[in-house]
């Protein structure tokens, strides 16, 4: 299945006082729900509300994640999950890479509080979900419900691949469309030939 990010275009500047984001714990789980319940009744994010929000908040896959806050609020959640059998990105990054799933994660549960939006914090939570992915020699990939465009187009504007677009079955009554990102490859430093001085 699908978990996208339920996040609006955003702008990085034009915060008071900068959010922050630390790693999440158990205590959080409460807020944690009642910004996504905010969410889902702005957005409808996630599509199908969970029978067990802190649940979902925390599958078996979940590797860590974190709580972005602004003003003393929690006001984001994004998780970094290993690949699962329901997810479409990883597949498609093993293929084009010529890598096995074991060296992907999986970018998922993001979501920022309606009233919090324009200050980055979506931005800020997918630097922090790359850099700990990559420290852990793993490459970030995420789905996301074709629908949401503001979440495609922060993506993109991150400097996300597109690897396709792909039809899921959630259900015998519903299928989805969800578009598949890797985060862009990081390529090592050209090697300097032998002899040559570096400029």
């Amino acid at each position: 299945m699908c978990f996208h990010a339920a996040v609006k275009s955003e702008s990085l500047s034009g915060a008071d006082a900068p959010p922050s984001i630390r790693q999440r714990a158990d205590r959080d789980l409460g807020d944690c729900v009642r910004v996504l319940a905010e969410v889902h009744e702005n957005d409808g994010y996630p599509v199908n509300w969970p029978d067990s929000p802190t649940a979902w908040l925390t599958p078996p896959s979940l590797i860590v994640s974190w709580v972005a806050e602004l003003g003393g609020r929690p006001a984001g959640h994004l998780g970094l999950s290993h690949s699962t059998a329901g997810d479409a990105a990883p597949g498609l990054w093993s293929a084009r890479a010529g890598v096995g799933t074991d060296a992907i994660a999986v970018v998922n549960r993001l979501f920022v509080a309606p009233w919090a939006r324009g200050h980055g914090i979506g931005a800020l939570l997918m630097a922090r979900a790359v850099t700990a992915a990559r420290d852990r020699g793993l490459h970030p990939v995420l789905d996301v419900v074709a629908s949401e465009t503001a979440a495609a187009a922060l993506y993109e504007r991150l400097g996300w691949q597109l690897l396709a677009t792909v039809e899921q079955r959630w259900s015998p009554e519903q299928r989805v469309a969800v578009r598949c990102y890797a985060a862009a490859p990081t390529h090592a430093a050209p090697a300097r030939r032998p002899g040559r001085r570096a400029p």
